[in-house]
This record gives C-alpha cells, sequence and structure tokens, in this order.
C-alpha cells in the first residue's frame, strides 16, 4: 500500500461507476480497480454492481482467496470517510395481504367444486359417446 493514505468521501468515490473508472469501498479502503476490469474472472459487471455502496458485504459473500486479497493492494487509493457513508437501510418488508375469510372460503369451495364438475362432465361426455 501506498505510504500517505488520501481519504475520499463517499460521494467522491460513487461518481466512479463506469467501465473505464471504477472505484470499490471494500473494509473503509477505497480500490481503484478500472485497470482489473477486464481480468476479474467473473467480468467487470460484477465489480460495476458493487459501486456506489459499500462493497464489503458483496465481496465476502464470494470468500476470495489471500491471492485476491494480496492482489487488491496494487488497487488502494486511499481510506473512505466514514462519515460520509450512508447508514444501512433496513428491509421492510412488502405490505402482506390479510388473511380474508371470505376469499378463503371461496377457494376451499372452489378446490372442492372443480374436481366435481370435471368427474360430471367426464362422465357425461362416456355417456353420450356410447350411445352413438
Amino acid at each position: 500500500m501506498g505510504s500517505e493514505s488520501k481519504i475520499h468521501t463517499f460521494e467522491e468515490v460513487a461518481k466512479h461507476n463506469k467501465d473505464e473508472d471504477c472505484w470499490l469501498i471494500i473494509s473503509g479502503k477505497v480500490y481503484d480497480v478500472t485497470p482489473f476490469m477486464a481480468d476479474h474472472p467473473g467480468g467487470g459487471e460484477v465489480l460495476l454492481s458493487a459501486t456506489g455502496k459499500d462493497g464489503t458485504n458483496d465481496f465476502e459473500d464470494i470468500g476470495h482467496s489471500e491471492d485476491a486479497r494480496e492482489m487488491m493492494e496494487k488497487y488502494y487509493i486511499g481510506e473512505i470517510d466514514a462519515e460520509t457513508v450512508p447508514q444501512k437501510r433496513t428491509y421492510i418488508p412488502p405490505h402482506q395481504m390479510s388473511n380474508d375469510t371470505a376469499s378463503e372460503f371461496f377457494i376451499k369451495l372452489l378446490q372442492f367444486l372443480v374436481p366435481l364438475l370435471l368427474l360430471g362432465l367426464a362422465i357425461s361426455l362416456r355417456n353420450y359417446t356410447k350411445r352413438e
């Protein structure tokens, strides 16, 4: 790593989100991975998907080798100013439909009646074809 460590803001790093200019935030450090885009085993799209956010979880979830971690050192360009990184948003699940007893009853009724109607239709068709 370089002897001096430049502090980058999140907004500054987030601007570098193209194939020809790609910076990542991993474990509080900023990496300019532009030269590595074509060589990344998962493709450049994987790296681009980690731009504009803290890519630490994305990086760790893959389970990179020690060689990959050592390789990162040559792309290191500084540290991220932690105060400028947006707080993680809490997941809010979509609104669940309430269990409406009327619709539940209707579904159960259909589950019972539809097979009976099909059975009746099959028997009628068989009797009709036997007569002719």
